[in-house]
């Protein structure tokens, strides 16, 4: 062999130590992933108001809000209006639909005494922490709510 080539051969031990090292992360990190170190967990706060939302699509592409408890109408989606709303309430109907489910159970809408919002499918199991798309389409979202003073009575409906 050359000089050049010697040169630019990496040392055996160092190969190997860096492939030990990372072997020895990927294990702890599984470690802890698995069991739960190092993860923080922040308790629930209680709900101050709920509501049970249904919607419904008309035929001029508007979609129709509905309390599921009175059948009064909450809000109605025009097209091209409120797109968030509408792009999460399909997500959510489309995924019912792929797990074999009906459209018959109304979502659940849900504001906490911290200032939270949620939007939950009791069905799927699956809920969407609406703040963490940005204040506009959390307000989008606040509108659907009845009563959105947080000096509720205390007890979610």
């Amino acid at each position: 062999m050359t000089a050049k080539a010697d040169a630019a051969r990496i040392p055996r031990p160092l190969i190997y130590g860096a492939l030990g090292l990372m072997g020895f992360v990927t294990i702890v990190v599984g470690i802890g992933r698995s069991e739960g170190i190092g993860l923080s967990h922040m308790p629930p706060t209680r709900a101050v108001r709920s509501v049970d939302l249904s919607p419904e699509d008309r035929s001029d592409g508007a979609i129709v809000i509905r309390d599921a408890g009175s059948q009064g109408i909450i809000a109605t989606v025009e097209p091209g209006e409120d797109n968030f709303v509408r792009a999460t309430l399909r997500g959510f109907g489309q995924a019912r639909l792929r797990a074999g489910l009906t459209r018959d159970q109304p979502f659940r809408l849900t504001r906490f005494a911290d200032g939270g919002l949620e939007l939950s499918d009791p069905s799927t199991g699956r809920v969407v922490n609406l703040g963490a798309f940005g204040p506009s389409n959390f307000a989008a979202f606040t509108k659907l709510l009845p009563d959105t003073r947080l000096a509720d009575s205390g007890a979610a409906r």
